[in-house]
This record gives C-alpha cells, sequence and structure tokens, in this order.
C-alpha cells in the first residue's frame, strides 16, 4: 500500500511538472460532470448523463488508462454548480463537462480557468460563453444562440411574418438569443409586437400567454428549455394559441418535450440542436448504441454530450500526454471528421464548434418512432452562421 501511494504521487507530481495542472491519476482519466439531475432543467442534466455514459463506453480509455465518471448534481442553481466544480477538482479530475443551463455555465468557467482544467460545454448556448467570457479553458462542442437565431429569422422570412413577440427565459441565454433575434427582425422590418421574460422554474404563463394573444403578432418567438418548454406550451394549447400565432424558437423543443406536451405541439417549429433521425454513419451507430442501452430515442441534450466528448476523447488520446495544456492547444485547431452531424472543427479564436444546423418542425410520429417527434425540415451549412471571430 505504501509503495503504490509514493508511485500515484509521483505520478502527480510528474504530471504537474509537465504543465498539468490538477493531480493526475496513474489508474484513471477521471471526467467531473455538473449538470442538473434535479429541478427544472434535470431532464437536460440526466439525458446530458445518458450520452456522456455512452461516449465513454464506446471509447473506455483514455491515454492507455479507463475513462471514470464522477457525476454532481447542479440543482439547476449557479451557485452550487460553483460548489460541485470546486468539490470535484479537489478530488483531481482530468476535465470538467456541463452545465446544463447558460447561466451555471457561466459561473463555472472562471472556477476550469483559474485550475487550467478543461470544460466541455455540450448544451448552454449563451453566446458570451465563447464571447465576451471566453477563456482558454472552456470549450463549446455545441451550437450557440447567435447561429441559432439566424436559422429562426429564415424561418420568419420564409414564412412572411410581419410582427414576432418575443418570450424568453431570463437567464443569459434568452435575453442574448432575443437581443440577436430582435435586431434581426427590426434589419427585415419586421414589427416587434412585444417581449417578455420568465425566471426558470416559471408555473403559470397565463398573464403573458394572454399579452401575446392580444399584441397582434403574427409569430411568437420562444426560447426556454426543460421543464419551462413543457410548462408553457401546455398552457399555450389549452387555448390554441398556436393555431393563432405560429410558435417557433431556438432548440427550445425537442421529442421528449413534444411527447410531454401532447397533441397541441404539432406545428411548432424549432432548432432542432440535434435529431436521431440524421442521416450520418455515426449517427445511426449511436442511436442503436443509445436504444440498446435505455430503450429509448435519444434527444439533443444527449447527442451533443456523446459527440463533443467523444471528440474531446479522441484530441486528447492524439497529444499522447498528460499535460493539459496540449489538450487544450490540441483541441483548439482540432477537428471531428466522426461527429453524428458530418464533419465539424473547432475555431481556434474563440473554441467554439462550427458544423451544420438542423431546423424541424414538431409532427405526428409511428412507429417505430415516439407518437410525436420533430421532422427535420431545413438543413444550415455553417456558412454565414457564426458571428465573425473576436478581436
Amino acid at each position: 500500500m505504501k509503495c503504490k501511494t509514493i508511485a500515484a504521487l509521483a505520478a502527480a507530481f510528474m504530471a504537474l511538472g509537465s504543465g498539468g495542472s490538477s493531480a493526475q491519476s496513474p489508474e484513471n482519466f477521471t471526467l467531473g460532470g455538473v449538470v442538473p439531475l434535479s429541478g427544472p432543467y434535470a431532464l437536460l442534466g440526466t439525458s446530458m448523463q445518458k450520452g456522456a455514459e455512452i461516449a465513454i463506453e464506446e471509447r473506455q480509455t483514455v491515454l492507455g488508462v479507463p475513462i471514470r465518471a464522477l457525476w454532481e448534481d447542479s440543482e439547476t442553481k449557479p451557485q452550487t454548480s460553483v460548489q460541485k466544480a470546486n468539490k470535484l477538482l479537489s478530488e483531481g479530475v482530468n476535465m470538467l463537462f456541463g452545465d446544463g443551463a447558460s447561466g451555471q455555465t457561466l459561473a463555472i468557467m472562471p472556477v476550469a480557468a483559474q485550475r487550467k482544467t478543461p470544460l466541455i460545454v455540450t448544451t448552454s448556448a449563451a453566446d458570451q460563453i465563447t464571447g465576451k467570457a471566453r477563456n482558454d479553458y472552456t470549450f463549446r462542442t455545441s451550437s450557440l444562440a447567435f447561429a441559432e437565431t439566424k436559422m429562426a429569422i429564415e424561418f420568419v422570412r420564409k414564412a412572411g411574418l410581419k410582427s414576432v413577440y418575443g418570450l424568453g427565459v431570463d437567464q443569459p441565454v434568452g435575453r442574448d438569443t432575443w437581443a440577436t433575434m430582435k435586431a434581426g427582425l427590426e434589419g427585415m422590418g419586421v414589427a416587434v409586437a412585444g417581449e417578455d421574460f420568465a425566471p426558470i422554474g416559471n408555473q403559470d404563463y397565463s398573464i403573458i400567454i394572454d399579452k401575446i394573444a392580444k399584441s397582434g403578432a403574427d409569430g411568437l418567438f420562444v426560447t426556454m428549455t426543460g421543464a419551462d418548454t413543457i410548462t408553457f406550451l401546455k398552457q399555450a394549447g389549452q387555448v390554441k394559441l398556436n393555431d393563432r400565432v405560429p410558435i417557433f424558437g431556438t432548440g427550445f423543443l425537442d421529442d421528449d418535450a413534444a411527447n410531454a406536451v401532447g397533441p397541441d405541439v404539432v406545428g411548432v417549429n424549432t432548432v432542432a440542436r440535434y435529431h436521431f433521425s440524421y442521416d450520418t454513419p455515426e449517427n445511426k451507430a449511436f442511436v442503436e448504441a443509445y436504444r440498446k442501452k435505455y430503450n429509448e430515442w435519444p434527444n439533443a441534450y444527449a447527442g451533443h454530450a456523446y459527440d463533443g466528448l467523444k471528440w474531446f476523447f479522441d484530441v486528447v488520446d492524439k497529444t499522447g500526454s498528460w499535460d493539459t495544456e496540449a489538450w487544450v492547444a490540441a483541441f483548439k485547431t482540432s477537428e471531428h471528421p466522426g461527429s453524428v452531424f458530418g464533419p465539424r472543427k473547432m475555431r481556434a479564436c474563440d473554441n467554439q464548434a462550427i458544423g451544420v444546423g438542423l431546423w424541424a418542425e414538431a409532427v405526428t410520429g409511428g412507429d417505430p418512432y415516439p407518437p410525436l417527434m420533430l421532422k427535420v425540415t431545413d438543413t444550415f451549412p455553417p456558412d454565414n452562421l457564426y458571428p465573425a471571430c473576436p478581436n
């Protein structure tokens, strides 16, 4: 036992000496997951965890040692996210993964940077994450609000909408997205009929729904997710709001939420951050593995978690080094030919992944698919979807 302890300490000092910022284990490559497993965004966290587990089981090892995952529940609270991230870092994890909501992700980004530990973001979409709040150690392998809003603006153009009401979650992603959307609408000469922001976990949208119905808008743009999406669309369905004001948004709806809402969801349009039907060999293999393990169809949070972690594991393994600075440098300029979305690459200027964008409509499914599901209706190439690199 004494010899093993000395060997472990020696390995840790060697890792630190080579530039690594956290104590490295000679026995495992350890992922520290900070995700919401309870609270309004629990669906996000549990799905992210499932997608991550498929990526871990598929690869099994990184740098010649088994991958181990330690999970902490952020409870959809920024302060808790920070506490849990610090707890995991004190336990010597090699990387952080999370969070589900942008507010929580922005809270743990400085923690990861201070400890020089890579943070892989696969769900949070606030522009700030790879914008003004960016740091060298945070990488987003999923989409950002700016790109998703560009797709929503194209929907407005095609649908010929003349006035749009905005509803967002009162979080950075909600306000970032609506600000970009509003500027785009005004640039096209589309009137803004009104706007509202609701807190995470809001249970009563009746006043907001009444305002939307009376606003004269011929479109409703929504930015929220998880339980908030379900609550809002259920209440909107009770008054058939979608029949009067077409509802669309940026990644606020997936198959799980659609089935929780029920038939009134049919016709709602959304950015599809991922979809199990997307036709690539890599996605088909992932969907098969996911269904075999969980007996359900993967949603966007699971799909992006799998894809982002698979990408990072591949890059780290190719460095052949336990130096975290080597991982960061390699990931900044990496490409992901094996993505479920087709080829993708990382922008070194802001650590933001770029790739295709998907737009979808909620439709009635059929065996073997869920009773209600998203159908991809448009695919956007990455050109012109992303903001210019920051100075």
